[in-house]
């Protein structure tokens, strides 16, 4: 990246990071967009050319490392393993700081009506990708009952486990997520 590049990231960085804060410590609601300028020393004009609105601040766009990491997965492996593989990459590629960040997200998605309903598109789009990837993997058309299922399925696990995270701050999501897609892979033995 260009040193022009690198600093628009860095500020683009440093506005959410601002907003995360603001949010968690006075709500999401409460917080201005003038607020989280001025806690990151830019004009609210800059916050809005960086994020369109105050929801995008909190947009979980997190999604085409994973889409890579799975891409790299042999396509020998099966859909559900090949998932436990794309996700463990993508937790071993992230720092603390990124895995805190995207944790405040999640945790405000989940929390924040304004918020789910800001990302639904998002999820949508996540869920079709996943669909798309694990068809091209296995060789079948995306409405194929069999893929919708599996994606269903991947995708509740994924739900449930966040669920479970964004409510309590010393659950570990990474681990519980790998074992979780373990028992799906296993038929769920009880």
């Amino acid at each position: 990246m260009s040193l022009r590049e690198r600093k628009k990231a860095k500020t683009r960085v440093l506005i959410q990071r601002e907003a995360l804060r603001l949010f968690r410590d006075q709500g999401f609601a409460a917080t201005t967009v003038e607020q989280i300028a001025e806690a990151a020393e830019v004009a609210p004009s800059t916050v809005f050319r960086y994020f369109r609105t105050k929801e995008d601040l909190v947009v979980m766009d997190d999604f085409p490392p994973f889409v890579e990491a799975l891409a790299a997965v042999p396509a020998d492996v099966g859909p559900i393993e090949a998932v436990r593989l794309a996700m463990r990459e993508v937790n071993a590629q992230r720092t603390p700081e990124e895995r805190a960040a995207g944790l405040e997200i999640e945790r405000l998605v989940f929390t924040v009506p304004e918020l789910w309903a800001a990302n639904l598109d998002n999820i949508t789009q996540a869920l079709a990708t996943l669909r798309d990837l694990l068809a091209t993997r296995a060789g079948k058309p995306t409405d194929d009952p069999q893929i919708r299922n599996i994606t269903g399925a991947i995708a509740g696990v994924i739900m449930a486990v966040w669920f479970d995270w964004v409510r309590d701050p010393n659950f570990d999501g990474p681990t519980e997520l790998d074992h979780a897609l373990s028992a799906l892979e296993s038929g769920f033995p009880l």
